[in-house]
Protein backbone atom coordinates (compact mmCIF):
# COMPACT_ATOMS: atom_id res chain seq x y z
CA UNK A 1 0.00 0.00 0.00
CA UNK A 2 1.25 3.60 -0.70
CA UNK A 3 2.51 5.77 1.98
CA UNK A 4 0.67 8.78 -0.50
CA UNK A 5 -2.48 10.04 0.58
CA UNK A 6 -5.31 11.61 -1.48
CA UNK A 7 -5.46 15.47 -0.69
CA UNK A 8 -8.93 14.46 0.91
CA UNK A 9 -6.94 12.87 4.06
CA UNK A 10 -5.82 16.00 4.53
CA UNK A 11 -8.47 18.38 3.76
CA UNK A 12 -11.49 15.74 5.63
CA UNK A 13 -9.75 15.84 9.09
CA UNK A 14 -10.69 18.80 11.54
CA UNK A 15 -7.13 20.50 11.57
CA UNK A 16 -6.91 23.99 12.82
CA UNK A 17 -4.49 25.03 10.17
CA UNK A 18 -7.96 25.10 7.29
CA UNK A 19 -8.89 28.10 9.00
CA UNK A 20 -5.18 29.78 9.19
CA UNK A 21 -4.39 28.96 5.51
CA UNK A 22 -7.20 28.23 3.62
CA UNK A 23 -5.35 30.51 0.53
CA UNK A 24 -2.84 27.81 0.09
CA UNK A 25 -3.11 24.85 -1.80
CA UNK A 26 -2.73 21.45 -0.63
CA UNK A 27 0.47 19.71 -2.46
CA UNK A 28 1.12 16.70 -1.19
CA UNK A 29 -0.36 14.07 1.55
CA UNK A 30 2.11 11.45 2.84
CA UNK A 31 1.50 8.58 5.73
CA UNK A 32 4.09 7.40 7.89
CA UNK A 33 3.09 4.86 9.71
CA UNK A 34 3.50 3.68 13.58
CA UNK A 35 2.02 0.47 14.60
CA UNK A 36 1.85 -0.03 18.10
CA UNK A 37 2.11 3.84 18.50
CA UNK A 38 -0.44 5.26 21.28
CA UNK A 39 -1.78 9.00 21.53
CA UNK A 40 0.80 10.48 23.62
CA UNK A 41 3.87 9.67 21.11
CA UNK A 42 2.74 12.94 19.06
CA UNK A 43 5.57 15.10 20.84
CA UNK A 44 8.42 12.49 20.76
CA UNK A 45 7.77 11.69 17.22
CA UNK A 46 7.94 15.58 16.29
CA UNK A 47 11.02 15.81 17.88
CA UNK A 48 12.50 12.94 16.09
CA UNK A 49 11.25 13.99 12.95
CA UNK A 50 12.97 17.46 13.57
CA UNK A 51 15.97 16.29 14.60
CA UNK A 52 19.41 16.18 12.66
CA UNK A 53 19.04 12.25 12.33
CA UNK A 54 15.54 12.65 11.89
CA UNK A 55 13.75 10.90 8.66
CA UNK A 56 15.31 13.04 5.99
CA UNK A 57 18.70 13.42 7.76
CA UNK A 58 20.39 10.16 6.43
CA UNK A 59 19.98 9.91 2.85
CA UNK A 60 23.18 10.75 1.21
CA UNK A 61 20.95 11.39 -2.33
CA UNK A 62 18.57 13.73 -0.32
CA UNK A 63 21.52 15.73 1.10
CA UNK A 64 23.16 16.27 -2.10
CA UNK A 65 19.77 17.19 -3.59
CA UNK A 66 19.19 20.07 -0.60
CA UNK A 67 22.51 21.29 -0.92
CA UNK A 68 22.12 21.88 -4.59
CA UNK A 69 19.36 23.61 -3.60
CA UNK A 70 20.77 26.06 -1.28
CA UNK A 71 23.61 26.88 -3.43
CA UNK A 72 21.40 27.49 -6.40
CA UNK A 73 19.25 29.58 -3.66
CA UNK A 74 22.21 32.02 -3.00
CA UNK A 75 23.19 32.36 -6.02
CA UNK A 76 19.99 33.77 -7.48
CA UNK A 77 18.81 35.44 -4.15
CA UNK A 78 15.73 32.85 -3.79
CA UNK A 79 16.73 32.34 0.15
CA UNK A 80 17.37 36.70 0.91
CA UNK A 81 16.47 37.85 3.82
CA UNK A 82 13.90 40.55 1.72
CA UNK A 83 12.05 37.92 0.52
CA UNK A 84 11.24 35.85 3.38
CA UNK A 85 8.53 35.80 6.17
CA UNK A 86 7.86 39.57 7.57
CA UNK A 87 9.13 40.72 4.24
CA UNK A 88 7.62 39.03 0.81
CA UNK A 89 4.54 37.97 3.18
CA UNK A 90 3.19 38.15 6.36
CA UNK A 91 3.74 34.84 8.53
CA UNK A 92 0.84 32.99 9.07
CA UNK A 93 1.52 33.76 12.59
CA UNK A 94 -0.26 36.92 12.19
CA UNK A 95 -3.83 34.93 11.46
CA UNK A 96 -3.20 32.89 14.34
CA UNK A 97 -6.20 32.85 17.43
CA UNK A 98 -5.33 33.36 20.89
CA UNK A 99 -5.29 30.18 21.83
CA UNK A 100 -2.77 28.98 19.01
CA UNK A 101 0.27 31.40 20.18
CA UNK A 102 2.71 29.95 21.71
CA UNK A 103 5.84 31.00 23.32
CA UNK A 104 7.64 28.73 20.21
CA UNK A 105 5.43 30.90 17.43
CA UNK A 106 7.96 31.98 15.33
CA UNK A 107 11.22 30.57 16.61
CA UNK A 108 13.55 28.97 13.55
CA UNK A 109 13.38 25.17 13.79
CA UNK A 110 17.05 23.76 13.57
CA UNK A 111 19.01 22.83 10.60
CA UNK A 112 15.71 24.03 8.43
CA UNK A 113 14.49 26.67 6.85
CA UNK A 114 11.13 26.25 8.24
CA UNK A 115 9.90 28.41 11.83
CA UNK A 116 7.24 27.23 14.20
CA UNK A 117 3.70 28.30 14.11
CA UNK A 118 2.15 25.86 16.55
CA UNK A 119 2.39 22.50 18.03
CA UNK A 120 -1.06 20.88 19.97
CA UNK A 121 -0.85 17.25 21.47
CA UNK A 122 -2.02 15.49 17.54
CA UNK A 123 -1.15 18.67 15.25
CA UNK A 124 1.41 21.21 14.54
CA UNK A 125 2.61 23.33 12.07
CA UNK A 126 5.90 24.78 10.40
CA UNK A 127 6.16 27.47 7.92
CA UNK A 128 8.64 29.09 5.77
CA UNK A 129 8.86 31.84 2.56
CA UNK A 130 11.08 32.72 0.03
CA UNK A 131 10.82 34.30 -3.42
CA UNK A 132 9.79 30.80 -4.98
CA UNK A 133 7.05 30.06 -2.48
CA UNK A 134 5.29 30.37 0.81
CA UNK A 135 4.64 27.34 2.31
CA UNK A 136 3.20 25.37 5.63
CA UNK A 137 4.92 21.66 6.67
CA UNK A 138 1.65 20.23 8.49
CA UNK A 139 1.99 17.04 10.78
CA UNK A 140 -1.32 15.43 12.35
CA UNK A 141 -0.99 12.11 14.74
CA UNK A 142 -4.05 10.07 13.61
CA UNK A 143 -5.76 6.80 15.06
CA UNK A 144 -5.28 3.98 13.01
CA UNK A 145 -6.68 0.11 13.19
CA UNK A 146 -3.20 -1.07 14.33
CA UNK A 147 -1.27 2.47 16.32
CA UNK A 148 -1.31 5.41 14.84
CA UNK A 149 0.19 7.50 11.85
CA UNK A 150 1.63 10.67 11.24
CA UNK A 151 0.29 12.59 8.51
CA UNK A 152 1.99 15.06 6.73
CA UNK A 153 1.08 17.66 4.19
CA UNK A 154 2.44 20.12 2.68
CA UNK A 155 0.85 23.32 1.71
CA UNK A 156 1.84 25.82 -0.87
CA UNK A 157 1.46 29.25 -1.97
CA UNK A 158 3.69 29.65 -5.31
CA UNK A 159 4.86 33.32 -6.18
CA UNK A 160 3.51 33.84 -8.96
CA UNK A 161 5.23 32.37 -12.62
CA UNK A 162 8.66 31.58 -10.43
CA UNK A 163 6.74 30.03 -8.21
CA UNK A 164 4.64 27.50 -10.17
CA UNK A 165 7.61 26.78 -12.01
CA UNK A 166 9.51 26.02 -9.04
CA UNK A 167 7.50 23.71 -7.74
CA UNK A 168 6.73 21.98 -11.25
CA UNK A 169 10.82 21.09 -11.08
CA UNK A 170 11.00 19.87 -8.10
CA UNK A 171 7.59 17.81 -8.42
CA UNK A 172 9.59 14.41 -9.66
CA UNK A 173 12.45 14.83 -7.15
CA UNK A 174 10.22 15.21 -4.10
CA UNK A 175 7.70 11.98 -5.43
CA UNK A 176 11.29 9.72 -6.58
CA UNK A 177 13.82 10.55 -4.15
CA UNK A 178 12.80 12.94 -0.84
CA UNK A 179 9.70 11.23 0.23
CA UNK A 180 10.52 8.06 -0.99
CA UNK A 181 13.61 8.65 1.22
CA UNK A 182 12.21 10.04 4.24
CA UNK A 183 9.91 6.95 4.59
CA UNK A 184 12.59 4.59 4.54
CA UNK A 185 14.33 6.44 7.19
CA UNK A 186 10.99 6.40 9.09
CA UNK A 187 10.13 2.70 8.64
CA UNK A 188 14.17 2.19 10.32
CA UNK A 189 13.39 4.62 13.20
CA UNK A 190 10.17 3.56 14.26
CA UNK A 191 10.26 -0.27 15.50
CA UNK A 192 13.11 1.17 17.06
CA UNK A 193 10.97 3.68 18.86
CA UNK A 194 8.20 0.93 19.56
CA UNK A 195 10.10 -1.03 21.33
CA UNK A 196 12.03 0.90 23.28
CA UNK A 197 8.68 2.15 25.05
Amino acid sequence: MSNRLPRTAFTEKPWRIHDLAPDFHVQDVWAFRAPGGGPDDFPRILAAFRSDDGPSGTSPVVRFLFAVRWRLGALLGWDDPGEGLGNRVESLADRLPDDLRQESTGSAVPNSPFTTLYELPDEAALELANKTVHGVAHFGWVSTSDGYELRMAVLVKPNGLLGRLYMAGIEPFRQAIVYPAMLRRWNRVWPQHDSSR
